[in-house]
């Protein structure tokens, strides 16, 4: 049985945590490198760093504080925000990342996928999407969700794939922040079409929704989350030993 991964997400804008409901009504949160700390000693499988803003201003990651945030863990880290050359890719890695989400980047270039694959490996790539339901389609948005693509976003999934990306990451616009549980109709649609690990994002509440998403839609590997964890609404090391409870493998 595949060990399910639990992911906090540091979503960083002007070298602070932020977080917000619908990709919207964005507040201050904390400090990116207390927050790195605390995930790395509470039992995180992988910690997420976005600089959510810098595709949209068009600049590159904050990396003297995503230096820090790497210096503070022992468990694998995914940066993204503003990939839209190997270059960046390349910067970021040399700050400590293991993995490098791109997004917007992706869509104004297509290929870059396949070029990061190839010079890095499948493994380091990671194709996140925010995704939105438009007239009955998942719809690929852009510019951290701010621009509707036009692009059908389970295509574009399976674009990604054969690119070389080697995992995905959901984020539903639609889920964001309600608190309401994961995106379930789209991450099934999502697993029926790729053959590589899939993140849940966007809409977990409580621990029950991370059991409804391991035990009844296998397709998914990992739940992402984040005002839950910063606000301590669900602890991390119990809700590991929950799913633990309920079936799920996990690592304790």
């Amino acid at each position: 049985m595949i060990t399910k991964r639990i992911i906090p997400c540091l979503d960083v804008r002007n070298g602070r945590v932020v977080k917000g409901v619908n990709f919207e009504e964005v507040q201050d949160v904390a400090d990116p490198v207390e927050m790195a700390r605390f995930y790395n000693q509470a039992g995180a499988d992988e910690l997420v760093f976005y600089d959510i803003t810098a595709s949209v201003e068009e600049r590159g990651i904050f990396t003297e504080v995503l230096r820090r945030v790497a210096s503070e863990i022992f468990i694998p880290l995914t940066v993204g925000g503003g990939i839209r050359t190997l270059d960046d890719f390349d910067r970021v890695l040399k700050c400590g990342a293991d993995k490098v989400s791109v997004n917007s980047g992706a869509i104004d270039d297509p290929d870059l996928i396949r070029r990061a694959a190839q010079r890095y490996g499948d493994q380091c790539v990671v194709l996140s999407m925010d995704i939105k339901r438009v007239d009955g389609q998942f719809r690929l948005f852009a510019k951290g969700g701010r621009v509707d693509t036009g692009i059908d976003a389970l295509e574009w999934a399976q674009r990604g794939v054969a690119n070389g990306a080697g995992e995905l990451v959901a984020n539903s616009i639609d889920t964001d922040g309600v608190k309401g549980g994961f995106d379930l109709e789209l991450l099934d649609a999502l697993a029926a079409r790729v053959d590589v690990p899939i993140i849940a994002s966007g809409g977990a509440g409580k621990m029950e929704d991370f059991a409804e998403l391991f035990c009844n839609h296998p397709g998914v590997d990992a739940g992402l989350a984040a005002s839950i964890f910063h606000r301590k609404e669900v602890e991390i090391g119990a809700l590991k030993q929950y799913l633990r409870e309920m079936g799920v493998e996990m690592r304790l």
